[in-house]
């Protein structure tokens, strides 16, 4: 028998999306323990500059006129994320979505907006261009979340520099914090922060409680109704990276340094299913002086070159699309670490990236990493990062035909909206003419994991004969993407964690 120190209704492990679900128990009437493994709180949620959610034809895009339909959102995430998962849990995600908007916005503690932002399937059936499937949450004023907004994670400025953290929470901190404000409110809640969970306490196969570790100490604490995983994914796990074959490295994640996988593993120990466990959000990554590829997009120029001084993707690509084209080509060998961003002097030295999430430090600190080279001419410049001098200035003169027809023949650069998002709706197609020219080294980045266990629609997790295991829930990157291998539009990845975390809590009140 197990020596319970505490005692709750449901125990939510990781406080990202996963607060969705603590949210909802304490709302319906439950006794809610979240434990957080880090100092604070956010998860990988925290660092989203947008925060915002792809969920159709919700109550926000409804008011705002737009003219949608679930039976064509469905259309669209079917078609790319095919039969790789389960009919029933895409059918779910698309459906329920809207009516997680519909319970939030009767709280004055949450509030969204329209963030028009393209789906990033622009060719498949039922796409919508014009990206009214996207919404976020309106900025949060820190000082109506007061002294618990300065445990919120982030900005990824903060976290990783030091740099004060801005007055006013916008994107993922805003979900963040509007969650912990909503949770305010309800007195049976309590919040642990660098508390882990390390293990489950199963009973007759069915989940009962959880063994947290605090400052080395270890604590029991049972849960009545249930255990939702929520504790992002193990991105941070060099060790489970390779197990799994997860590309690239946990130095160059976006994910927070407490994404070890540990509920993932504690939920295996009890006999949980998995999915997609080579899988990961992806991203072509800017190196930073610190040595780690960050996650950057928003390219108002330049073009992409691998060892032979050649093209080889579409730079303007979605993110995710474009990672997964950069690892084939690491992959066969046709691309090394690093491969370099060639552009003119139009912006200066500094690379023309908009949005490069870690903020750029110093000019100067790259130049002297290595990392941003400059010549005069493309053939000095290829020299310093050793690819043929004569191809990398055929590559460029035939980039430029391209820009000046403004239609790209090798890589279909522009051809999507996604793709011309940046760029006025116009073919992001910048001519490289304006010497000195430059080259920045980028390797490949992820936003975390996202092969998990498995769930049902009212994301109980599945043991490996498909049957649910009693008191067990997952949601996030704890939980098998929905998407499968593909990341249908911006706001999928929180959309999901938010939403079977509602689902697994309004499941756990009917137990």
């Amino acid at each position: 028998m197990t020596d319970w120190n505490e005692e709750v209704d449901v125990l939510v492990a990781g406080s990202g999306g996963g607060l969705a679900g603590a949210y909802t128990a304490a709302r319906e009437g439950l006794s809610v323990a979240v434990v957080e493994a880090t100092e604070k709180f956010g998860g990988t949620t925290s660092f989203s500059g947008g925060g915002g959610v792809w969920f159709p034809n919700n109550p926000v895009l409804r008011r705002a006129g737009v003219d949608d339909s679930f039976e064509d959102a469905l259309t669209y995430f079917r078609a790319v994320v095919g039969e790789r998962t389960p009919a029933d849990l895409q059918e779910t995600y698309v459906r329920k979505g809207a009516e997680v908007i519909e319970y939030l916005e009767r709280d004055a503690a949450f509030s969204f907006q329209m963030f028009p932002w393209p789906d990033y399937f622009g060719k498949a059936p039922a796409a919508r261009l014009d990206g009214k499937r996207h919404i976020i949450p309106t900025p949060l004023p820190a000082a109506e979340l007061g002294a618990w907004s300065e445990q919120v994670r982030g900005p990824l400025g903060n976290d990783r520099y030091g740099d004060p953290a801005p007055e006013l929470l916008i994107g993922g901190r805003a979900l963040v914090g509007r969650f912990l404000l909503g949770l305010r409110k309800y007195p049976d809640v309590s919040l642990h922060l660098n508390t882990a969970l390390v293990e489950l306490v199963t009973e007759d196969g069915a989940v009962v409680g959880a063994i947290v570790e605090h400052d080395g100490e270890r604590r029991a604490i049972r849960a009545r109704k249930g255990v939702l995983l929520a504790a992002g994914g193990f991105e941070g796990n060099d060790e489970l990276r390779q197990r799994y074959g997860v590309p690239g490295v946990a130095r160059d994640t976006m994910g927070p340094w407490g994404n070890q996988g540990k509920a993932l593993e504690a939920g295996l120990a009890a006999g949980a299913d998995t999915d997609l466990m080579d899988q990961a959000w992806w991203s072509p990554g800017l190196v930073h002086p610190d040595g780690r590829a960050a996650f950057a997009l928003w390219f108002t120029g330049g073009i992409f070159v691998n060892q032979a001084g050649e093209r080889f993707v579409n730079e303007s690509a979605p993110y995710d699309r474009l990672g997964r084209d950069i690892i084939e080509h690491l992959n066969d060998g046709s691309a090394t670490l690093p491969f370099w961003m060639i552009y003119d002097d139009t912006e200066g030295p500094v690379p023309p990236i908009k949005a490069s999430n870690v903020p750029m430090v110093e000019t100067q600190k790259y130049v002297d990493a290595g990392l941003w080279r400059t010549a005069d001419t493309l053939e000095e410049l290829a020299e310093l990062i050793d690819v043929p001098a004569e191809a990398l200035v055929a590559t460029v003169a035939r980039f430029n035909k391209f820009a000046a027809a403004g239609v790209d023949d090798d890589f279909c650069r522009g051809d999507e909206a996604y793709d011309r998002a940046f760029s006025n709706g116009e073919p992001p197609l910048t001519p490289i003419v304006r010497g000195p020219f430059h080259a920045a080294a980028f390797g490949i980045s992820d936003l975390g994991t996202k092969g998990g266990l498995r769930t049902d629609t009212a994301a109980r997790v599945l043991n490996s004969a498909g049957e649910p295991i009693p008191g067990l829930y997952a949601a996030g990157n704890t939980m098998a993407a929905v998407s499968g291998t593909v990341y249908p539009g911006g706001g999928n990845p929180i959309g999901a964690s938010v939403l079977f975390s509602h689902l697994a809590a309004l499941d756990m009140t009917e137990r």
